[in-house]
């Protein structure tokens, strides 16, 4: 069973599999500081808000400085958080769409590059048989 266990680690399905969820828990990363350091910002500016994180509707009707405060005092709808996050999932999307695209793109060339396999030999010298009869 230990030795079944090792061949499935070492297979490389399962190798690439912990590869690509490493690779992707870090590019998540990277792309959140996008949207929240650099995108963020930009867009809030456009709309003289300094942060889209700090948009939220306080249930209670109150006015509170910002978003930690309101949701000390009651329920809030954080609606900034929300756009921060849909900005962030679709940059994630295309960027994968992109590389998919890229992987598909390489692998269909790859195969238009490999030459056909020679037929079987029984079929080369059927063929030479007929070519003999047609003469």
């Amino acid at each position: 069973m230990l030795k079944d266990f090792k061949n499935f680690i070492i297979k490389g399905n399962a190798f690439d599999m912990a590869v690509g969820i490493i690779l992707g828990g870090a590019f998540g990363l990277v792309v959140k500081s996008l949207v929240d350091n650099v995108m963020m910002p930009i867009i809030g500016g456009a709309f003289k808000l300094p942060d889209f994180s700090q948009m939220y509707y306080a249930m209670d009707g109150g006015s509170y400085e910002n978003l930690k405060a309101a949701q000390e005092a009651g329920p809030t709808v954080a609606y900034g958080l929300f756009i921060n996050n849909t900005i962030n999932l679709l940059i994630v999307g295309f960027a994968l769409f992109v590389m998919v695209k890229y992987i598909e793109k390489a692998t269909k060339k790859k195969e238009e590059e490999k030459p056909a396999p020679a037929p079987p030999k029984q079929e080369v010298l059927l063929e030479e048989i007929r070519d003999l009869l047609k003469k």
